[in-house]
């Protein structure tokens, strides 16, 4: 007699960057968290819509969705302008001839920020343009992970390249090239947990049908351990380069209904939090006092 068996479930950390950066961003990942299709967002916890929008984030269950820290060190000099070109800080960081003590003094300060907000340790820490894997600025992240949570760090997010080709598996190995072997080797000496690979690399253009092949794609390429990063909105910001795509992100994410089908039928693919898989539990921090 045949029997047969359903393929286990796996599950896909569905990541949205930018928390933080403005009122839009943080409605479109609310939204998204309480349907039950975000896993995760990635906080910037430097931006001018932060402290409303973690609030908001505190009444999400941490147990089902993880908040990191999103590593920003290409700030606009004024509120509102333009970011300054990541080649700059690469350039330094890949040279050693960055300024050590305020790299050492920032990461401190946004960690500590999370902190304050949250009142717990992030979940996990990526960066805003993937700089947390840039020369100089892992030794000093993981210096600081180390420092403070000893034994129970969160997880960092790896961008070993998923499935792609043409100009978005370029894209995703040049960003692989800014030093995720480095940060990857960094973190297994400390103990340090990982993702796997790092879905969602494109270059932003295309109208919404095109995005919903990308994003079904993906995901029926995931792996449970894999990121998909996103980056929704509900509203456009001034000066936001990438304004249009997150309105188009966050309209085809909407829409999407989990269970969905691995490639060839390999398993059904459900949203969860990595921390779930990785067994990991962010830290509780006491409230400090304003000075």
């Amino acid at each position: 007699m045949r029997t047969t068996t359903t393929p286990p479930s796996r599950s896909l950390c569905i990541c949205a960057d930018d928390f933080g950066l403005s009122a839009g961003v943080n409605a479109a990942v609310i939204d998204l968290a309480e349907r039950g299709i975000a896993s995760a967002t990635s906080c910037m916890v430097r931006r001018r819509a932060w402290l409303a929008g973690a609030r908001a984030l505190l009444r999400i269950d941490a147990g089902a969705f993880d908040a990191g820290l999103h590593l920003d060190l290409t700030r606009p000099e004024v509120s509102g302008g333009p970011e300054p070109a990541l080649t700059g800080l690469v350039a330094r960081t890949w040279t050693h001839t960055a300024f050590a003590p305020g790299l050492r003094a920032d990461i401190r300060d946004q960690f500590s920020r999370f902190e304050d907000a949250m009142h717990r340790a992030p979940a996990f820490v990526d960066g805003h343009r993937h700089v947390h894997q840039l020369p100089m600025v892992r030794e000093l992240l993981v210096e600081e992970i180390v420092r403070r949570y000893g034994a129970s760090p969160p997880w960092l997010r790896h961008t070993a390249p998923g499935p792609g080709r043409g100009a978005e598996r370029l894209k995703a190995g040049l960003i692989h090239a800014l030093g995720a072997a480095g940060l990857s080797a960094l973190a297994r000496r400390h103990g340090i947990p990982t993702s796997r690979r790092l879905l969602g690399v494109y270059d932003f253009a295309g109208d919404m049908e095109d995005h919903r092949q990308r994003l079904t794609a993906w995901i029926a390429a995931s792996e449970t351990g894999d990121v998909l990063m996103c980056h929704p909105s509900a509203g456009l910001t001034p000066g936001d380069p990438i304004g249009p795509a997150r309105l188009r992100e966050y309209a085809v994410l909407r829409d999407l209904v989990f269970p969905m089908q691995g490639v060839d039928g390999d398993g059904e693919v459900v949203p969860a939090p990595l921390s779930r898989w990785l067994g990991t539990t962010p830290v509780e921090v006491p409230h400090r006092a304003a000075a």
